[in-house]
């Protein structure tokens, strides 16, 4: 290829009303390499037109007007001869590349049938149709894999049997949802057609199977060409309004059965026992859901199922540790010693901010109370809990999804096997030899060029994660700027008009709950701003194939949202409150600012609330995005279409007043239950009702999902997936993650370890005078003395018969040799919670470890199909070349005899 074949912008007057489509980069590719049945039509040559037919009245029909073609696709476009004469000229171009590209479809074998709109008379379907011939020549070049054989490996009991009489009301129907016959598999070939089990052409490739086709083809058909140069495509004449839509057919109405006698009405079947909210309670059909609407689908389905199932064990015993909490706040001792007039109404505590005033200790009483409900010796069994949970739900994950693979045959589903994208096919100008193949192959960069885009799309990622890091420290300042006003203005205004929540209106309370709300605002703003940076980094890396493109956007999108959303979180939980300083002598932020100080509880309580108002604002936004939005949508086109028409629609039309899908797919949805899946485990120690919040969240999210993609949503393109994809590498790095920070928060933002400090050591002789092992006097030992005469006096107001104040920490007392410096009490909590967290991950980490040692990733009986699958292909394979060689022998054998 020279590099006069690079195509360069064309800038004819004429072409000036098409220039959305002119942006769009084009260049050089050859589809006969991709294409086994592409033939080119030269310039300025003869294109051939879709034949045009009227609507036949059948509003549920899934063919052609004869009855026997089956649609596999259908393009929407303007009719340019309808438009204004005036504008009419800058939508020839337009014209000429459909026309073209419809040309090229025809000629790859595939068949076209336009009908006109029966609402719009500006909107032409036009309509696709897939021949056998075609259909088998490209279920051979994607390695559709399809049945020889039955399945003669009999399924082994289930030990738990005996409870399927119980379970059977949790299934879908089976008299509406019928359990799918089991086959061997093996990639299609042409050649060997008689070993496949070909029962009805028709139906041998499933509507899915034929859609994935259609578009591939699609994806690949150009639309012009000039000289060497060709330009191909659906998705860029999408993009440059050639067509409106492009999209495959649901079989019927969500909510009416299809009255044609070959129609599945699997639509129906999906929302009558998955997404209709009465089925809330149902397992999902995930083979029903596979059928429909691929593999990819299905396999987010299953994962977030098993998910959601997993979530109810968590939840079941982090609400029972929740509910210990409540139970022991009103009599756990430190608590009691907060709140008791005679202990805590006497403690005189240091100002909090400069300019604030003095408070006594029993003023944060409501607090110390909440606290305890998520502060205490059970919140350490839930995070060990959580740590082993997270293990068993990834290691039981790898086993149900090699059985789904196995089952949606896609356990052999290997690089080689996906086919390039077309925006990677269409930059290919180098060439090199594939490593594995050992053939010459088309490359769009050098391995140079590859690594500098690698290093720019790295960098880039760079500098937006410090901006976010930046915002970050936006909320801090604004923290540390509104605790003194909040300080202030709470002392000395009249809250009666707030008398019931009054007691609970703390500086400390208020500048959290503002900052969360803020926090949480400027995420979602964020949130859209990466997007679309992630997106300009991904297009420019250019992967090869469409899981490469997911994969890598995957990567950078979470490591967005990684440092958004949890950012935040690590500032409370492991930096607010470290480095304070004491009274008289406080570390200042930029040398204004003062830094901010922990509630005398600690600042669990603040990570409690910045998790609680994340996760709920975040799933309130989520479901109105997901829900609300193309509801809405839909019902202003319904009634738009319903006032201009009472016309009978055709099934393609229906379709086409429905919501376009995003061209992430299942992106979001992904992101979105990672997120949470890391507000479970990561900061689960501080917040133990995540996963009942998660499980509650995720019940409505199946059956929200299911709603929206079967009755909002156009069908969707079916895709092959083995996987989640680089979601699993990213689950297993927070599980990792986790048991550090889990660890750390109950070291260094939970009150436990030094409360086990105290009871255990100086609660008794020789540092306590108590006989026996006792929490009384914890809230005491564990607050330090400042002489209040060594405060700057603009720091505070004088009050009578009053000499010294407290702080939180563990300091020796004015007057002492070494008054102010850290005591003997503060090294052995410092060397506590060195040993806590070291035993803690060492013991959880080893437990992981024999967890995963002991859980097979692939089931016994899964291994056993597999080989056997692969034996049947072998003697297949076998028997055909026996018979070619036999064929070739013959001849020869009949020339000797002569």
């Amino acid at each position: 290829m020279s590099e006069n074949d690079i195509l360069e912008m064309e800038s004819d007057p004429e072409d000036l009303g098409d220039i959305e489509l002119d942006m769009i980069e084009e260049e050089v590719v050859y589809p006969e390499e991709f294409l086994p049945t592409y033939h080119t039509i030269k310039e300025g040559g003869k294109v051939s037109k879709a034949i045009k037919v009227e609507f036949n009245g059948k509003p549920d029909s899934l063919f052609f007007n004869d009855g026997v073609r089956r649609i596999d696709f259908v393009l929407v476009y303007e009719d340019e001869d309808k438009k204004e004469y005036e504008k009419r000229h800058a939508f020839q171009r337009r014209k000429r590349r459909r026309e073209h590209f419809e040309a090229s479809l025809m000629k790859m074998g595939m068949e076209l049938e336009a009908t006109p709109s029966v609402l719009d008379e500006k909107l032409i379907f036009v309509k696709v149709h897939m021949p056998w011939d075609v259909l088998c020549t490209y279920a051979e070049v994607l390695h559709i894999k399809l049945p020889i054989q039955h399945n003669d490996i009999s399924s082994r009991p289930s030990p738990w049997r005996f409870l399927s009489y119980i379970t059977k009301q949790f299934y879908p129907d089976e008299n509406l949802i019928t359990k799918e016959s089991e086959f061997f598999t093996a990639p299609f070939e042409k050649d060997r057609l008689e070993y496949f089990c070909v029962k009805d052409k028709d139906l041998f490739f499933t509507p899915s199977m034929r859609s994935r086709m259609a578009y591939y083809i699609l994806s690949r058909a150009p639309y012009e060409v000039r000289g060497n140069i060709k330009k191909f495509g659906i998705t860029k004449l999408l993009d440059g309004g050639v067509y409106k839509g492009a999209y495959p057919l649901h079989d019927c109405r969500f909510n009416v059965k299809s009255e044609e006698k070959d129609c599945p009405n699997e639509r129906y079947l999906l929302f009558e026992e998955w997404a209709h909210p009465k089925s809330f309670y149902k397992i999902q059909p995930l083979d029903l859901i596979r059928e429909y609407y691929g593999e990819k689908i299905g396999i987010y389905f299953a994962w977030l199922g098993f998910y959601t199932r997993m979530l109810t064990l968590a939840a079941v015993v982090g609400l029972g540790c929740f509910l210990y909490g409540y139970y022991i706040q009103d009599t756990s001792t430190w608590s009691k010693e907060v709140c008791d007039p005679d202990i805590g109404g006497k403690i005189v505590m240091c100002p909090q901010c400069d300019g604030c005033k003095f408070w006594t200790l029993n003023s944060t009483c409501n607090t110390s109370k909440t606290l305890c409900m998520f502060d205490n010796f059970g919140t350490l069994v839930f995070a060990i809990f959580m740590a082993v949970w997270v293990t068993l739900f990834l290691e039981f994950w790898k086993r149900h999804q090699a059985e789904l693979e196995y089952d949606w045959d896609t356990v052999e589903f290997l690089e080689q096997e996906e086919q390039p994208r077309p925006e990677y096919e269409a930059k290919c100008i180098y060439e090199r030899k594939n490593p594995v193949t050992g053939m010459k192959e088309k490359v769009p960069y050098t391995s140079c060029g590859r690594c500098i885009r690698v290093s720019i799309g790295i960098t880039t990622v760079l500098f937006w994660i410090m901006l976010i890091l930046a915002s970050v420290v936006a909320i801090t300042v604004y923290r540390l700027a509104v605790f003194f006003t909040f300080s202030v203005e709470l002392k000395t205004k009249n809250l009666t008009d707030f008398e019931p929540i009054r007691e609970y209106v703390t500086p400390q309370m208020a500048t959290s709950v503002t900052a969360s709300l803020i926090n949480f605002v400027l995420i979602m703003i964020l949130n859209v701003l990466y997007e679309r940076v992630a997106i300009w980094i991904t297009d420019f890396e250019l992967p090869r194939t469409k899981t490469d493109y997911e994969n890598s956007l995957t990567l950078k999108m979470f490591l967005f949202q990684f440092v958004n959303y949890y950012s935040s979180c690590f500032y409370i939980a492991f930096a607010k409150g470290k480095a304070v300083g004491h009274p008289g002598k406080p570390v200042y932020l930029s040398g204004k600012y003062r830094n901010e100080e922990c509630d005398p509880g600690g600042c669990l309580i603040e990570l409690t609330t910045q998790l609680a108002i994340i996760m709920g604002g975040k799933a309130i936004w989520n479901n109105i995005q997901e829900v609300l939005i193309p509801w809405v949508k839909n019902l202003i086109s319904r009634h738009c279409a319903r006032a201009t028409s009472q016309k009978v629609t055709p099934r393609w039309e229906q379709d086409y007043q429905l919501q376009a899908n995003s061209k992430l797919g299942l992106f979001y949805e992904y992101l979105e239950m990672v997120i949470q899946f890391g507000f479970v485990t990561l900061f689960v120690a501080s917040f133990p009702l995540a996963p009942v919040l998660a499980l509650v969240n995720n019940l409505i999210e199946i059956r929200v999902d299911a709603w929206k993609i079967t009755t909002q949503f156009r069908r969707i393109v079916p895709e092959k997936a083995q996987d989640i994809g680089a979601w699993q590498p990213i689950l297993q790095g927070i599980t990792i993650l986790a048991v550090v920070t889990n660890a750390m928060i109950i070291a260094f933002t939970s009150d436990m370890i030094p409360r086990l400090v105290y009871y255990w050591s100086f609660s008794v002789y020789p540092y306590g005078d108590n006989v026996e092992n006792t929490m009384k006097g914890y809230i005491n030992s564990s607050l330090s003395v400042f002489n209040i005469s060594e405060l700057p006096s603009k720091d505070h107001t004088a009050l009578p018969n009053i000499t010294t104040c407290r702080y939180r920490d563990y300091r020796f007392p004015p007057g002492h040799p070494k008054q102010y410096e850290h005591n003997m009490y503060y090294w052995h909590v410092i060397a506590a919670k060195m040993a806590f967290i070291i035993v803690v991950e060492h013991v959880v980490y080893f437990t992981k470890f024999i967890l995963s040692y002991m859980i097979p990733d692939v089931p016994y009986a899964v291994k056993e199909q597999i080989k056997r699958e692969k034996y049947l292909t072998q003697v297949i394979l076998h028997e055909t070349n026996l018979k070619l060689v036999s064929k070739r022998l013959r001849p020869a054998e009949n020339d000797t005899e002569n």
